[in-house]
């Protein structure tokens, strides 16, 4: 038996063209700075006991493909604040894997992805 194991995503770090722009998208989402900002060149968010970080590298190109999934409860009223901030989700669908779900895509193309576990 092994003495390890991997409990939760700890960081994920996103390159982004523009860091206020960037910023901005993540706090409308419901994220909070816990370093950097705006002007800085790396700002990170706590997600619970995870961080997603985003580093300003300006010629990103956005050429690959990365998903962060957030696990949430009230998926539905989450859908509905973010499209009264003016973003633009994708509808809600129950998975065959048991959660109910739903993306949205940042300025660069990554995809972020809120999940609620279904009662089964």
């Amino acid at each position: 038996m092994s003495s390890w194991s991997i409990d939760h995503i700890s960081a994920v770090t996103l390159a982004v063209r523009d860091m206020g722009k960037s910023v901005t998208f993540y706090r409308k989402l419901g994220l909070n700075v816990s370093y950097g900002g705006p002007d800085a060149p790396f700002t990170t968010m706590r997600v619970g006991e995870s961080v997603i970080n985003l580093r300003h590298v300006p010629n990103s190109g956005g050429n690959s493909w990365v998903r962060v999934i957030l696990r949430v409860r009230g998926v539905d009223g989450l859908r509905g604040e973010l499209i009264e901030k003016g973003l633009s989700p994708t509808p809600l669908r129950n998975a065959e894997w048991g959660e109910r779900y739903f993306e949205i895509s940042d300025l660069d193309g990554f995809v972020i992805s809120f999940a609620q576990l279904l009662d089964r």
